[in-house]
């Protein structure tokens, strides 16, 4: 069930994609989205108890690029408003690398709906701080 739900997800998310370093990207995201997120922002991008904010349409994604990739890298705690909803919930780190960071967030920001501009790169995951101003 588990290798059906990523192929499903990675079949809807590259068919639309030119860029070749961002479908292979977009195709390593999809394994990493299947093996750490999937289990709180299912695999539609949207938590249907309402307890994660939802990925799918998320202006989170569009309009915060730099908390996106801090809270995906070093994890998030505290309030958050996304699509005009309150969420106060803690995501725990996950370990990911730089690049596994980047390729999740290609996925995500390619995925249900939601189309990014700019792709990331694990050099822009390492620009981000540990300690991010409020």
């Amino acid at each position: 069930m588990k290798n059906l739900i990523y192929l499903l997800l990675l079949l809807f998310a590259v068919s639309a994609c030119e860029d070749p370093e961002l479908k292979a990207s977009i195709e390593r995201g999809a394994s990493v989205y299947t093996e750490f997120c999937v289990r709180c922002h299912m695999s539609e991008g949207i938590d249907t108890s309402n307890r994660y904010p939802p990925l799918a349409g998320s202006n989170w994604l569009t309009e915060k690029r730099k908390e996106t990739i801090h809270a995906t890298k070093y994890g998030l705690r505290g309030d958050i408003e996304v699509n005009g909803v309150a969420y106060r919930d803690i995501m725990v780190p996950q370990g990911l690398s730089d690049e596994e960071v980047a390729d999740v967030l290609n996925y995500i920001m390619n995925s249900w709906g939601n189309k990014q501009e700019m792709k990331v790169t694990p050099e822009e995951v390492k620009t981000i701080p540990k300690k991010m101003p409020r």
